[in-house]
């Protein structure tokens, strides 16, 4: 794996410390990597309203998307006893950037499996 990426797992499980989990139990931690090697983390914020709550994925992508960024080479996600992939709706939302790879780790980043974002959704929606 690129050292680069060794660091954003890095950087995915550390967010995952922030995660706001008390109806599921399920945190999850994120971090984005920009072309230009900036790096947005985000955590899963739940909610009593469930659809009110966001996921670490998107929380990135918001942070660094109002911080102008638009161009990203990686996410990576720490979550679960296993390395876990983005849910659908983080997928489309990514794929609104075009593909990238993505990095599925276990909450403590130590295994983590790589893939490039068509593969997790061959089929996404665009206009």
């Amino acid at each position: 794996m690129k050292p680069e990426y060794l660091q954003l797992v890095r950087r995915a499980a550390e967010a995952r410390k922030n995660a706001y989990a008390p109806y599921s139990g399920f945190a999850v931690g994120a971090a984005l990597l920009c072309t230009d090697g900036t790096v947005f983390t985000g955590c899963n914020v739940e909610n009593a309203s469930y659809p009110a709550g966001i996921c670490a994925e998107r929380s990135a992508l918001s942070a660094a998307v109002s911080a102008g960024k638009r161009r990203f080479s990686a996410i990576a996600v720490a979550a679960g006893e296993n390395p876990t992939p983005p849910c659908g709706i983080c997928r489309q939302a990514l794929a609104e950037f075009g593909d990238l790879d993505v990095l599925c780790a276990d909450q403590n980043g130590s295994r983590c499996r790589v893939f490039s974002l068509r593969e997790l959704l061959p089929v996404s929606f665009s206009l």
